[in-house]
């Protein structure tokens, strides 16, 4: 495929991932198609277990298909290097989990420094990203807490900033509210959304929170191995 003409930067066509399950094959993606321009604000909805974190897997390159092919940018994911994928993964993809994987051990500014420092930056330079971006997320004078010390709110944040670290174009999110109180999910979500629209991103959110999925461009539910288009209902 040539470099795409239109303003997709991430698209998956024939999208198949299976499993094995003793003698059964389990179909968890079924030639799913799917494109997401560049700027969508995306929401990816869909029961427990039907797959939401298989597709985001795929899309950041953290697990490959059993059949079809997912492009970044016009180029397949299939044909990068084992360096260019993992380049493609820490530079490209900022990824958001349900359990933010910290090092609680470290600081929040450690925690956002080192992305930075494994691309290669300068340690004053990875640094001063790491205080610009907790300011941001309203974590300024938190930067030397150690983030097994935080509460599960500022432990998000800090994932947030981490995952922005290296100006990625993409931003993955699976469930990233799905371990919050509300009203600390409340404040999660205005700060995605936020984000998204400061640091001009592409995002691809799974979520579970309508709230979330309603500030959406676009909703997609993911049933039966495929994707739909989906309208939030509204609760009066």
């Amino acid at each position: 495929m040539t470099k795409s003409t239109n303003s997709a930067i991430l698209t998956a066509h024939g999208l198949t991932k299976s499993f094995r399950s003793g003698s059964e094959e389990v179909i968890v993606l079924d030639d799913l198609s799917v494109e997401v321009q560049a700027g969508e604000f995306v929401a990816l909805v869909g029961e427990s277990g039907s797959g939401k974190t298989t597709l985001l897997h795929l899309l950041a390159a953290l697990d490959t298909p059993t059949k079809g092919e997912v492009y970044f940018d016009g180029r397949r994911l299939s044909e990068f290097r084992a360096d260019e994928r993992a380049l493609y993964r820490n530079e490209k993809i900022g990824f958001v989990w349900q359990m933010h994987y910290l090092l609680p051990e470290f600081s929040a500014l450690e925690n956002v420094a080192i992305p930075q420092l494994i691309r290669g930056c300068r340690m004053n330079d990875a640094q001063a990203r790491a205080r610009e971006l907790l300011a941001e997320v309203g974590l300024e004078n938190a930067s030397h807490r150690r983030v097994g010390e935080m509460s599960g709110g500022e432990q998000q944040r800090v994932a947030l900033a981490r995952a922005l670290a290296n100006h990625p174009a993409i931003l993955l999110a699976d469930e990233p509210t799905g371990s919050l109180d509300y009203r600390t999910a409340d404040r999660v979500v205005d700060l995605l959304e936020n984000l998204h629209r400061t640091h001009h991103l592409t995002s691809v959110l799974a979520t579970h929170n309508l709230d979330l999925a309603r500030r959406a461009n676009r909703t997609l539910r993911l049933a039966n191995g495929k994707l739909t288009e989906w309208v939030v209902p509204i609760v009066r």
